[in-house]
């Protein structure tokens, strides 16, 4: 089989490398398609994963249909030459519209029900929707849900061990709690409006943590404010899970690492305006996430979380709780995609079947 996948996000090299390696494995021809971000590009390096630079993107709403249209383009003449039997992406209306055209079925994943601008430019031209069980959007007859988290392409036990070398690296001992703080840009299409922490805030959580605990700063502002500099983390990207398992705490305006840190353990504090996403929800549910739609009252709930001499100890039935019968996504897409288009009769037929991949 032929296998074209677009990736837009570094979060997008993480939910396909284990698949891309297992399906080369099984005699798979596999074509990727990026980006070009720095980021991405660093990760599919780093990963061993060839790809297209298909160019940078841009910004507001004119600029990102100009750059549709040039990167459909792009991805077209390759795809002309690979003859690719399938597509995949995480929501890309390039991949989605691509594949229209040359008549191949698209298999979309998403789990973000407010990215509206993605989903007006690849539902219609996609064959199925794969989307996690916690997803609030009714996306019709194309719509297959599968009991687990997106995070879980990479961060499941069977592909993710946690390694120490990123304690080496920040020098922090081992019995040492360190605090990780994640800002993001407000510059993707659903962040358009949005905001979460203010700077005033931001600054003030710095200075009241470092009274006690070692505070790490990971961010997407290019040109963050100099008062944060000295606590800015310098990691090669791909040790950031190792990090977010470690650390005593996490307060993020990032969806996708918020998931990351529950996912591993970590109680999360998550500020951001947005309509909280559908296994956002879930994790706030069942304990590990605690939501603030701006820094009104954050700073009194980090005080309250951190009363726990232990605090991780403390969280570990809800982060059992959260991943109790979730399956191996990755197991799961690998049959989905070989089995195609029968996978989708079986799960339509019988979703249960998704449980044979635990």
């Amino acid at each position: 089989m032929r296998i074209l996948i677009d990736i837009g996000h570094p979060a997008h090299v993480h939910y396909f490398r284990n698949f891309i390696r297992l399906m080369e494995a099984k005699g798979h021809v596999l074509y990727v398609s990026a980006r070009n971000r720095s980021i991405i590009n660093y990760l599919l390096n780093h990963y061993n994963i060839p790809f297209y630079n298909r160019g940078k993107g841009k910004n507001g709403i004119f600029g990102k249909l100009i750059y549709m249209l040039f990167a459909d383009l792009k991805i077209l003449r390759k795809a002309l030459q690979f003859k690719p039997d399938i597509f995949i992406s995480f929501a890309s209306p390039y991949a989605a519209q691509v594949s229209w055209l040359m008549r191949k079925p698209h298999i979309a994943i998403d789990d973000t029900e407010h990215a509206k601008f993605s989903q007006l430019f690849y539902k219609p031209f996609s064959a199925v929707f794969l989307n996690p069980s916690c997803f609030y959007e009714n996306f019709g007859a194309k719509q297959i849900r599968f009991n687990s988290f997106v995070e879980l392409f990479y961060l499941h036990p069977d592909y993710f061990s946690p390694s120490k070398d990123v304690l080496r690296i920040l020098n922090i001992k081992e019995s040492e709690k360190f605090i990780l703080l994640r800002f993001v840009s407000w510059s993707a299409n659903h962040d358009i409006g949005h905001s979460g922490l203010t700077l005033e805030t931001k600054k003030q959580l710095v200075l009241t943590l470092t009274e006690n605990y070692r505070v790490f700063i990971s961010t997407e502002e290019e040109n963050p404010d100099i008062f944060f500099e000295p606590y800015l983390l310098k990691i090669p990207p791909e040790k950031i899970h190792d990090l977010l398992n470690y650390a005593h705490l996490f307060i993020a305006e990032s969806g996708t690492m918020a998931s990351e840190a529950a996912i591993l353990g970590t109680p999360v504090i998550y500020v951001n305006s947005l309509p909280l996403m559908g296994y956002l929800k879930e994790e706030m549910n069942t304990g590990m996430l605690f939501h603030y739609k701006n820094s009104q009252n954050v700073m009194e709930k980090v005080l309250e979380l951190l009363q726990c001499i232990d605090l991780k100890q403390e969280f570990i039935h809800n982060h059992n709780n959260l991943l109790s019968n979730k399956i191996n996504i990755t197991a799961f897409l690998v049959w989905f995609i070989e089995n195609y288009p029968e996978s989708v009769k079986i799960m339509k037929t019988n979703p249960d079947y998704q449980f044979r991949f635990k």
